[in-house]
């Protein structure tokens, strides 16, 4: 039997893993940017572990038989490296099991939640929230290490959905017993140490010898794990402080405990129950009032122009709006301005190296003439505004003049309205408020397994691409990777300036989303390029039970924008 591996034909026999492949062929290494830690195979990611040719039980048979998944793809894998998206979730699922493995052997009754991301690493909450000394950091991470060097073979098993519900139960993981009850399968996979059982909802490395780059840093409520350089994944990122984002995880988390929803078993349960109503009302007035006190701020500092940015799907068009009321409660009368409307006619654009145009970057706006524009407005002067024609992919005068006042404060959004480049220099930085706005959940699948910000983000604009220009799924996830660049080169970088951070998260929406989208992903094909993208979100939404509530949802609410039904838009 033959497999062609990156490129590479070569024979194998039953019983030999692609990890024994790997090795045969020269192309595993000790460098992580260029060692093979997974595999794609017909689109479906697969341990290294994966044996492609089973050996036949039957005595006298040398075939073997040929696993599904090597069929479908004609004997063709990829390998995945580090530098990949999905290379870089399965080092992050395996650094996490030698982590959580590390503090069961030191702190074998002490709770630990890996709560989110923030930068480059993974904050966990250790107990009720204690802070460690550094001597018992240094402890965990020299157990970290014991653990890589010992290179422990990480082996998935499927076992009877009854068997982990009562494994976990007598553990004391309640979070993972209530989250398994609303499992649809009659079976649960798992990776096994010694006594320890755990899963994080995808495949890992080989064994935990591959997680060999990490560090851990003390943190005032717990612990900061931090993954390998984007730069040099040879060496663990460095710490970079980032007070106000972490301020609003932090309130974020708050919320979720005063709704008495940090878990998906939580919004399910009240779901089921009609809770999810109350959750629904609370959560919306929480929002209400953190505009409000957004308003309060920009009050209190006379800012007369505030920029509002942040990454796609983060509701940036409806919180421009929300906090136009809110100032109205003041005397206001904002006015709203987009960005996108000092585009550059696109034939002004110029290509980077590779022939394309990246419609992110800065460049694509007109800086000069918004700059001319802002101080001359601010200084009292009328301003005829442009307009952007997008079909015509032009710019143009279309008799829109202006002229404010102090009681007429700008609203401008757009995604790159934290750039310290677009604001002229002549400006009063006192007059300016800039606003940072991005879905930043903290609701937990469980205990160990997070829900990344941007799959929530995505779900959203699937949902929206779908509803409103008829996009399918599998067009929407293949500019994800583009757009994602463009927000870590363009937004993220100046996050951290803003004058105030809000998060748009509703955490119940999920289970509203689902109903929009868990059709049209279940129907991607297992040919398609985006199927194990696809199906990786499949998998995560099986978790919620869906909530037709729709009529329980303000016209004003941010989700309004991506399901529909959002009066400011009528």
């Amino acid at each position: 039997m033959q497999l062609i591996i990156d490129g590479i034909a070569t024979e194998i026999v039953a019983g030999e893993r692609l990890l024994d492949i790997v090795q045969r062929l020269g192309l595993d290494t000790a460098d992580l940017k260029t060692r093979p830690i997974a595999a794609n195979i017909a689109g479906e990611t697969f341990t290294l572990n994966y044996i492609p040719l089973r050996e036949e039980s039957t005595p006298g048979v040398q075939q073997g038989t040929l696993r599904r998944a090597v069929r479908a793809a004609n004997g063709v894998v990829s390998l995945l490296r580090y530098d990949s998206a999905r290379g870089n979730r399965v080092y992050e699922r395996t650094m996490l099991f030698v982590f959580l493995l590390a503090m069961r052997k030191l702190y074998p009754k002490t709770r630990v939640r890996i709560n989110y991301a923030i930068g480059a690493g993974l904050f966990a909450r250790v107990g009720d929230g204690m802070r460690l000394s550094q001597q018992e950091v240094d402890r965990i991470k020299k157990a970290m290490r014991d653990i890589v060097d010992a290179d422990l073979t990480l082996e998935r098993k499927r076992i009877d959905i009854d068997d982990a519900i009562d494994f976990f139960s007598a553990d004391g993981q309640e979070d993972k017993v209530r989250l398994l009850k609303y499992r649809q399968f009659s079976f649960f996979d798992v990776y096994r140490q010694e006594d320890y059982l755990d899963y994080f909802y995808g495949e890992m490395a080989p064994s935990t010898g591959y997680a060999s780059v990490f560090d851990l840093q003390a943190q005032r409520g717990g612990l900061l794990l931090l993954r390998p350089s984007a730069e040099n994944p040879n060496k663990p990122a460095k710490h970079v402080s980032m007070p106000r984002f972490a301020g609003v995880f932090s309130e974020s988390e708050e919320w979720g405990r005063l709704m008495h929803c940090t878990v998906v078993a939580d919004l399910n349960d009240m779901v089921l129950s009609g809770e999810i109503r109350t959750l629904i009302r609370v959560n919306e007035a929480l929002h209400e009032k953190r505009f409000a006190q957004l308003a309060d701020e920009i009050i209190q500092r006379g800012a007369r122009a505030i920029l509002i940015a942040g990454p796609s799907s983060s509701g940036k068009t409806t919180s421009a709006n929300r906090l136009c009321t809110q100032l109205r409660i003041h005397g206001k009368t904002p006015v709203l301005v987009s960005l996108d409307d000092y585009y550059l006619n696109r034939e002004q654009l110029k290509p980077g190296p590779d022939g394309t145009v990246d419609l992110e970057d800065i460049a694509t706006i007109d800086v000069p003439q918004f700059q001319a524009d802002l101080t001359r407005l601010l200084m009292g002067e009328e301003v005829e505004l442009p307009k952007f024609d997008f079909i015509h992919q032009k710019r143009s005068l279309a008799g829109h003049k202006l002229r404010i006042d102090e009681s007429t404060p700008l609203i401008i959004e757009g995604i790159h309205g934290l750039n310290p480049e677009l604001l002229p220099a002549a400006v009063d930085q006192a007059l300016i408020f800039r606003l940072y706005v991005s879905a930043l959940t903290t609701l937990n699948l469980d205990d160990h397994n997070r829900i990344p910000t941007t799959y929530l983000r995505l779900l959203r604009r699937m949902v929206r691409d779908h509803e409103t220009r008829g996009a399918s799924v599998e067009r929407t996830l293949s500019m994800w990777n583009s757009v994602r660049a463009g927000e870590e080169k363009w937004i993220f970088p100046f996050q951290e300036d803003a004058d105030a951070i809000f998060n748009t998260t509703l955490i119940y929406e999920p289970a509203v989303l689902k109903k929009h989208i868990f059709p049209l992903l279940s129907a991607v094909r297992p040919e398609s390029v985006y199927y194990d993208e696809a199906r990786s979100i499949v998998k995560f939404l099986n978790y919620f039970v869906e909530a037709d509530v729709e009529d329980e949802i303000p016209p004003t609410s941010i989700l309004r924008e991506f399901v529909g039904g959002n009066t400011f838009y009528r």
